[in-house]
């Protein structure tokens, strides 16, 4: 069974190829690439990609006015039809502002852009993004950003918590994310947004260049689920 997946395209994405490349070489299916101008997504998708990059320059908040973008109202409907959704980076801050997911994401607490491969704790294994990791698992993947500081209010928090929703966590301060939240699901479970780039950290014959291939166990994850379904 093949596996269809769309990377969604913004003006100022600059990840949407790495994220392309990661899908084709573990799923053997090439993605299809989509403009954010377009109103509908192809037929029969098995998943979504919002990639990185600095959608509309960052301009208002960052992913605000991608959120505002024709296809996302079909993301979201494909979202609430119960179509995988990641999000990574940029499309994390997208998820949010389209409330898809809880929360937002700021400025980083030390005001710098971060770049480096940062430790992460895998917090919740069971998800379908996630089913190939041990649970508490370390991985390391890279991270990219400016505007990476997770913030949701107190009891938005216990809830993520509560529900096993926050999929991974910084094992060191990287961002000043509330409860070092890397990436959170929403309450179906079929979204997942994240900061770190796992679709940067997929190749094997890398690991001491690019710092790992923890990534690699995302993707296996959900295009097994979706394969074998």
């Amino acid at each position: 069974m093949s596996f269809r997946a769309a990377v969604i395209t913004f003006p100022g994405s600059n990840c949407d190829r790495d994220m392309a490349v990661a899908l084709e070489r573990i799923s053997g299916d090439a993605p299809i690439r989509q403009w954010h101008g377009e109103t509908e997504l192809p037929d029969r998708l098995d998943f979504i990609a919002l990639p990185g990059g600095f959608s509309y320059g960052d301009y208002l908040r960052s992913g605000a006015m991608a959120a505002k973008s024709p296809i996302m109202r079909a993301v979201v409907r494909a979202a609430e039809r119960g179509v995988p959704v990641l999000g990574v980076c940029n499309g994390f801050q997208v998820l949010t502002e389209s409330e898809l997911l809880p929360g937002a994401l700021m400025r980083n607490a030390s005001q710098n852009f971060i770049c480096r491969t940062v430790p992460l704790t895998v917090e919740n294994s069971q998800s379908i993004f996630t089913a190939r990791y041990d649970a508490k698992e370390t991985v390391r993947i890279p991270v990219a950003h400016h505007d990476g500081n997770y913030f949701a209010d107190d009891a938005t928090l216990e809830r993520l918590e509560g529900e096993g929703r926050v999929a991974f966590r910084y094992q060191e301060a990287c961002n000043g994310s509330r409860n070092d939240i890397a990436g959170v699901l929403n309450a179906a479970g079929n979204v997942l947004g994240m900061m770190p780039h796992p679709e940067r950290a997929i190749e094997p014959a890398a690991v001491h260049e690019l710092g790992g291939n923890d990534g690699s166990k995302l993707f296996e994850s959900v295009i097994g689920a979706l394969v074998s379904a």
